[in-house]
């Protein structure tokens, strides 16, 4: 590993890093990536588990102008991407979806896209170099989340909740003003089961283990259609004010095996 390769292409996007060993009872996976902050700000911290040979780490393209670059990290199980970036306020990584051809900064930031969100990009013929702005005609974007204009719709006031937060299952959740929920799957979440549990599996649990029906339970919907308007609000990111109801997509990054080698959440 060619760490003053490495620093130079992290200096070109104005960050810093800094490579560690962590012991293997502290770290399952061979590479973890996280935001770290010092006397000097943030910077970007590579740790590792000790071994005889570390994960190959290869910056294959950077974007000096847009802060952005791509990491990528190969070894005996395969090759995992990342995107390096700075992002409003703060510095970020995203696991980008193995099943993408990916080798450029432009291909992780398609490769992150949802779907849905592209397709409002052509439909509205935005041209290329604006797919990358956090506001389009099609869409408004805060971090992980892209915002859909969806005109015409209108919910019932039952059916339409107040200060109610969007999560990806961990990290700080963004805080919608109003959000209607369609759809999707009942689920119980708590602290320790942020992806939730059916009701089945939650009933066995507490079968099991009676004492973890004391836990702070919510009932949540998973998958379902989410739509929301009025104030965004998130600690790290400027807040975005939706006029009208719009369509709620998540960017990609729980589609990547490389997701769990990222301790950094918004």
């Amino acid at each position: 590993m060619n760490v003053d390769s490495l620093e130079r292409h992290f200096e070109r996007i104005g960050a810093r890093i800094k490579l560690r060993e962590t012991p293997a009872r502290l770290q399952t996976v061979p590479l973890s990536i996280n935001i770290g902050y010092d006397r000097q700000g943030e910077f970007f911290e590579l740790s590792m588990v000790p071994r005889k040979t570390h994960p190959e780490l290869l910056v294959l393209n950077v974007e000096p102008d847009w802060r952005h670059l791509l990491l990528m990290s190969r070894d005996e199980v395969g090759k995992h991407k990342f995107l390096c970036g700075h992002d409003e306020r703060h510095w970020f990584v995203a696991a980008v979806p193995e099943n993408r051809p990916v080798s450029t900064v432009k291909t992780a930031f398609e490769a992150l896209r949802p779907e849905g969100v592209t397709e409002e990009l052509t439909r509205h013929q935005v041209r290329c170099q604006n797919h990358r702005r956090r506001r389009t005609k099609a869409f408004v974007r805060q971090g992980e989340w892209f915002f859909v204009p969806a005109p015409g719709l209108v919910f019932p006031r039952l059916l339409v909740m107040h200060d109610e937060p969007i999560s990806r299952g961990r990290g700080k959740p963004h805080r919608c003003e109003y959000l209607v929920r369609t759809g999707g799957e009942s689920v119980y979440v708590c602290g320790q089961y942020p992806q939730g549990l059916r009701e089945n599996e939650y009933r066995e649990l507490v079968s099991r283990q009676p004492h973890q029906a004391s836990k702070a339970w919510q009932v949540r919907k998973r998958d379902a259609s989410v739509f929301v308007r009025g104030r965004v609000r998130h600690a790290d990111h400027a807040t975005i004010e939706l006029d009208g109801w719009h369509r709620v997509w998540m960017n990609t990054e729980n589609e990547s095996q490389a997701m769990n080698q990222i301790a950094f959440l918004d």
